[in-house]
């Protein structure tokens, strides 16, 4: 008889260097012992130097996508969004997620990048506060969406304990707001903000290297993975960090700019520690 097998959804845009987006996930979810599925929301033109065209898919298709993997056919334990570009693209998606009943849903918000550039048009993000925001089990912002998301600059601990819990006011039931760093930097410390009201802040060394592509992805990831698990939320996110801390740390030399973080050194180093 077949092992069954646990089961987790990735709805984002497909990198086709393979760095970022679903590709990082489903690397990500393979490394977590986690079968992964894949929602393409768009196709990426992109490389180590950047992002050169992007082809969003058609809103019917995408809808057809969720009808398939909704069929009695698979039985997802969680789901992550990653890129979904537009308004419609989050209206289909908030549709989903609200018609099938989808749990464990890891919001990465994709709004802007880690260098600062915004990716949602204005009735995009509207979209995203209104729709999707409410159906978060958790969200991961990194720092430049945090601040977009709450109007806060988030440079001291109370700013950014208040804007974790302005997040929760708007509907997310637990958040991770992912810290600031720059090439200064000796330690990236988040914070997590539990629906119970618990806290903490979570702490690493900060790495420097250019081999950063889909760290986001990865945590989020990461964290889908163990929910699908059933792993308690709180633990999830120290596996996410863990496993993204490790997989930054040990660099490869894939890409001649800025390449992708090491998920198999990640997975490796997790076994052997056996966590």
């Amino acid at each position: 008889m077949a092992q069954k097998q646990i089961q987790a959804l990735t709805i984002a845009g497909h990198d086709s260097d393979g760095s970022a987006g679903m590709p990082a996930d489903l690397h990500t979810f393979y490394a977590r012992g986690v079968y992964g599925m894949g929602l393409v929301t768009a196709n990426v033109a992109g490389n180590s130097k950047g992002i050169f065209a992007q082809q969003l898919m058609p809103i019917d298709f995408i809808q057809k996508q969720f009808d398939v993997l909704n069929d009695d056919d698979y039985n997802i334990g969680a789901s992550k969004t990653g890129m979904l570009a537009n308004k419609e693209i989050i209206d289909v998606v908030a549709k989903n997620l609200k018609e099938y009943k989808m749990k464990n849903i890891v919001l990465d918000p994709v709004i802007i990048t880690k260098h600062g550039a915004t990716l949602l048009a204005d009735d995009a993000y509207q979209a995203f506060l209104d729709e999707l925001l409410p159906l978060a089990t958790i969200i991961t912002p990194n720092f430049y969406e945090a601040q977009k998301l709450t109007g806060l600059e988030l440079k001291n601990e109370d700013e950014i304990k208040r804007g974790a819990q302005m997040l929760q006011n708007m509907g997310a039931r637990n958040v991770l707001l992912k810290g600031h760093h720059d090439g200064t930097s000796t330690e990236v410390r988040d914070y997590l903000l539990l629906e119970d009201s618990s806290d903490e802040w979570l702490s690493k060394p900060y790495f420097k290297t250019d081999r950063v592509n889909g760290t986001g992805d990865t945590l989020s990831a990461v964290i889908a993975a163990e929910l699908a698990k059933g792993t308690d939320l709180k633990q999830a996110v120290h596996i996410a960090k863990d496993f993204t801390y490790e997989a930054l740390s040990h660099p490869i030399d894939i890409g001649s700019t800025y390449g992708p973080i090491n998920h198999l050194a990640a997975q490796k180093i997790m076994t052997e520690r056996n966590e």
